[in-house]
């Protein structure tokens, strides 16, 4: 038992202690009053009430303190309610209302205001923002609605109704937003919206107002992926990663202008015959913690289907924290073992894995098996960056965001010594999604040893 347990315990029963002494002195005192002046006429049944009126106010006591502590209704900071509460609330109203909309709000720069102006600020700005949210409801003749806390700076909020009838308020709130201020305090706010049409279950719906979030914040606000119910989606991922079910294509990767390698594109087959993308099918595997496991799948399937192309490299995405898993290592080891074809691993991780001396030998352990390993996305998220610094690394991939026409001329300082630094350190450069003659020429002055796009190769089965 931790501590703050232990400590929560003893405060507890020493609170039922104070608030139950009174009652049984009052219990004890009527008792023994009754003892003295009614000795000579009391019956037995007397005493065994006595006995049982003191037992039930003991358990009556310390009932009500154990029970009052269980339940919490508000959130101590922002005075909204506790995210526990909340979703047990929500999950009734979705049970009584065919149509209900969730509502996400969220202060998106919570955590730069608690580190540049301190956490007792960031804890004022919560409970602000939202009464301010509250009062523009309000204004808008929206009351007395579910309104909980769920983590860090995000606010759920539960409305009765389609959210046809709220996607407008939502999107004026977060603009008005844009005004406010607490002390000199500026706030960062956005939204997101989905309703019983998505799914009645609380748990899908809230992860859907994230990804939604996540696709507004990246400029995706006009996304036309196809929404699959959340309980079709994951029985359709669980299927295809179970029977094997892999569609694979792959593209040819040149140096100079032979081919060097060939990238391996991975959607899941389904039922009917429309194949699941990575966007869609990799938050699902994720949730459900079979990165693993697809990560096996997928490398066994490679494996089989290419084991005749003697000689050849296949390029595979692969979830780093798969590549740090001992059955994946082990299964990994035992399948490339007898194989003539060759792997290289692409990683990519947006937060950094600070035991570097471990990795490096994982690393090592790998390529020991004719395993390359490649970092991608240099240049967008700082993780990869570090991993060209401190891992022993064969290949470095540029993110996409330079592969375009203009950046590359605009970057081009930037991508020369991103280029300069890899070769210095033994690796070799990559870059793809080059799609015209002039990407190519812009390419290849700029000495980058890996050449990827549709103007090269198209995709293959």
């Amino acid at each position: 038992m931790l501590l703050p347990e232990k400590k929560e315990r003893e405060y507890r029963f020493r609170l039922a202690l104070r608030i139950g002494l009174p009652i049984f002195a009052l219990v004890i005192a009527l008792i023994s009053h009754t003892l003295i002046t009614n000795y000579t006429t009391l019956t037995r049944s007397f005493y065994v009430e006595s006995i049982l009126l003191l037992a039930f106010s003991i358990y009556f006591i310390f009932y009500l303190i154990y029970n009052g502590f269980r339940v919490k209704i508000t959130d101590d900071i922002s005075k909204t309610f506790t995210r526990e509460y909340l979703l047990n609330y929500l999950k009734k109203e979705l049970k009584n209302n065919k149509d209900y909309t969730l509502a996400l709000i969220s202060i998106d720069n919570l955590s730069d205001i608690n580190i540049q102006y301190g956490i007792k600020n960031g804890d004022k700005v919560l409970k602000n923002v939202a009464q301010w949210i509250a009062k523009y409801l309000k204004d808008q003749d929206i009351e007395d609605f579910p309104f909980g806390h769920i983590k860090g700076g995000d606010f759920i909020i539960g409305l009765k109704g389609s959210k046809d009838k709220y996607e407008t308020v939502l999107e004026l709130l977060c603009l008005k937003s844009s005004e406010l201020k607490i002390d000199n305090i500026e706030i960062k706010i956005s939204g997101a919206i989905t309703d019983t049409s998505y799914s009645n279950d609380i748990d899908y719906m809230i992860e859907n107002l994230f990804e939604l979030q996540k696709r507004v914040r990246n400029s995706r606000k006009n996304s036309t992926d196809e929404e699959i119910n959340p309980n079709e989606l994951e029985s359709l991922v669980i299927k295809a990663i179970n029977n094997r079910d892999l569609l694979i294509m792959t593209q040819n990767i040149f140096e100079d202008k032979k081919i060097a390698f060939k990238e391996c594109f991975i959607k899941l087959n389904t039922l009917s015959n429309k194949p699941l993308f990575p966007k869609t099918y990799m938050k699902v595997i994720n949730k459900l913690g079979l990165s693993v496991e697809f990560d096996i799948v997928t490398l066994e399937y490679i494996i089989t289907k290419y084991s005749k192309n003697r000689g050849d490299t296949y390029a595979i995405n692969i979830s780093p924290t798969s590549l740090r898993n001992d059955k994946f290592l082990s299964k990994c080891k035992e399948l490339i073992k007898y194989q003539d074809i060759n792997i290289m691993f692409i990683l990519s991780e947006n937060e950094y894995y600070s035991h570097i001396s471990k990795y490096n030998a994982i690393i090592k352990s790998l390529k020991n098996n004719n395993v390359m390993i490649a970092i991608d996305r240099l240049g967008s998220i700082h993780s990869s960056f570090l991993y060209l610094r401190e891992l022993d690394i064969d290949i470095i991939r540029f993110d996409t965001y330079y592969s375009n026409e203009n950046k590359m001329k605009e970057y081009k300082n930037i991508i020369e010594g991103f280029n300069l630094m890899a070769h210095k350190l033994g690796v070799k450069t990559w870059i793809k999604n080059i799609e015209n003659e002039n990407s190519l020429k812009i390419v290849k002055e700029l000495n980058i040893d890996f050449i990827q796009g549709k103007y090269l190769s198209e995709l293959e089965n």
